[in-house]
């Protein structure tokens, strides 16, 4: 005879698979592997750029993709979904378990079972103390319970409350993992040696904010790059030190202090973080036009390619009739291979060299497209000279002229406002801890129990070994048979 649920059994079921441990850590394991696509595919919410080059370069598939919110996997639904039931899982399983060992906290040990023989390391004497054996058992720290004629003692009850606080704890990091992606924000912004930053939504190269954070919440400061400073190995080319140092004021416009930022040391203002994230060089060139009138002049961020800092970029010059581009190289300590060609063998400023091929036509500026300002798109463009340049020297390219004038620093600062990182700081340490006091707590249950002989036994309930020795050596200490 078949049982039909009705509504109100059929939810209560439901929230008892829900809310069960089994469920807890399958849903946690959904989770890690939901995250796995974000890392696979390019977000849009980190590089919209990269998310239109995947159109571009896959016509047939990305928009699929794009249907499922693998361009945005950590605001997708489905994702969503997975964070919100982990949550209400782990609640749900662990706040009963929480309220009821809160309630046992101060409940006497079980009675003594009336067949201690069938228990682990049964021992039967003629005579034991009672009263010896409840001293001994406390001091061991054992809860004791006496009856007229048997001792029951219990310790390790502490890792239940290990059990309890990893698992709460994983609770308060989920908390803080979500605050952090609602009201939060990240942002990269490069700028040269000499420039200021004033953090408004517009200072930004790149800048994500979470689901309920507003533009003008911005902690208000400034920034203004005084000088940067990379040592690095001379015999490996390997980075030593970065020091950046900085005049900064908070709120932007009051007195300016300089300030010290390094790869490991942020610059703080309450729950925003200012980190040195990359560095590279910003070629410095001065471009002419036919009639010697200056249409380009200053610095251009390179994208660093290696560790040697060899980079690749764009100098586009759009006021000039046609336009000019040049698709660029820079070589901090120009060397070249037969094979490799160009490259740079160190990473500092020794022996630069601008290595470029120029560009006439439509750099597609008006066009409405977002593109990098490291690339240049040359479909609409006919290539009209080819050059590498020492420093301070010109090359007439027929619609014009560049000089290479210099080199100046850029470092790349990412601008991150977390405000649960403290409490999944909390989070991660308590569940650390409670994990320790749950591996490493010794649960044991004794029993002793006066008849014709006495008899003692135990029960160790996580299987960590000494149990035995415990019990010897309570006989030992309390026994009349010495």
């Amino acid at each position: 005879m078949s049982t039909v649920l009705d509504s109100r059994s059929f939810l209560r079921w439901c929230w008892r698979q829900l809310t069960s441990m089994r469920t807890a850590l399958i849903l946690l394991l959904l989770l890690g592997i939901a995250a796995i696509p974000g890392s696979l595919f390019p977000q849009r919410t980190q590089n919209p750029l990269q998310v239109k080059q995947y159109f571009i370069d896959n016509p047939s598939l990305a928009p699929w993709l794009d249907r499922l919110s693998l361009f945005e996997v950590y605001s997708s639904p489905w994702f969503s979904a997975i964070y919100l039931l982990l949550f209400i899982s782990l609640i749900g399983c662990v706040l009963p378990r929480s309220i009821e060992h809160i309630k046992a906290i101060g409940a006497q040990p079980p009675l003594t079972p009336k067949y201690l023989d069938r228990l682990d390391n049964f021992t039967e004497i003629k005579k034991i103390n009672l009263d010896g054996a409840e001293k001994y058992l406390k001091k061991k720290g054992f809860r004791v319970r006496r009856e007229e004629h048997s001792i029951s003692a219990e310790k390790g009850y502490a890792r239940e409350s290990g059990n309890l606080l990893f698992h709460l704890s994983l609770v308060l990091i989920l908390i803080g993992v979500g605050i952090g992606s609602l009201l939060g924000s990240k942002g990269d912004a490069i700028l040269n040696v000499g420039d200021r930053f004033i953090n408004t939504p517009t200072s930004y190269d790149l800048l994500s904010f979470g689901k309920y954070q507003k533009e003008d919440s911005l902690t208000p400061f400034s920034i203004t790059v005084k000088d940067f400073q990379a040592q690095y190995d001379s015999v490996t080319n390997s980075p030593i030190d970065y020091t950046l140092t900085v005049s900064t004021a908070n709120p932007a416009g009051s007195k300016e202090q300089l300030k010290i930022i390094k790869v490991n040391q942020p610059l703080t203002y309450g729950n925003t973080k200012i980190y040195l994230q990359a560095n590279g060089y910003s070629p410095i060139v001065i471009v002419k036009n036919k009639q010697g009138k200056v249409v380009f002049e200053g610095p251009t961020p390179f994208l660093p390619q290696d560790s040697n800092l060899s980079s690749i970029g764009a100098i586009k010059v759009p006021d000039m009739q046609p336009q000019i581009g040049f698709v660029s190289s820079f070589l901090p300590t120009a060397d070249r291979d037969p094979i490799r060609g160009g490259f740079s063998s160190y990473p500092e400023v020794l022996d630069p060299r601008l290595l470029f091929s120029i560009w006439k036509g439509d750099l597609g500026l008006d066009s409405g497209v977002p593109q990098s300002v490291y690339r240049i798109n040359t479909t609409n463009m006919e290539r009209i000279g080819l050059k590498a340049l020492s420093l301070n020297e010109t090359y007439d390219f027929g619609e014009g002229s560049i000089t290479f004038t210099g080199w100046n620093s850029w470092v790349n600062l990412q601008i991150v406002s977390d405000p649960g990182k403290n409490y999944a700081l909390i989070g991660a340490i308590l569940a650390i801890l409670g994990l320790l006091i749950s591996l490493f707590t010794r649960q044991r249950r004794i029993w002793v129990k006066q008849g014709k002989k006495t008899q003692v036994a135990g029960l160790s309930k996580n299987e960590i070994p000494g149990l035995k020795e415990e019990i010897e050596d309570l006989i030992k200490e309390v026994s009349s048979e010495r």
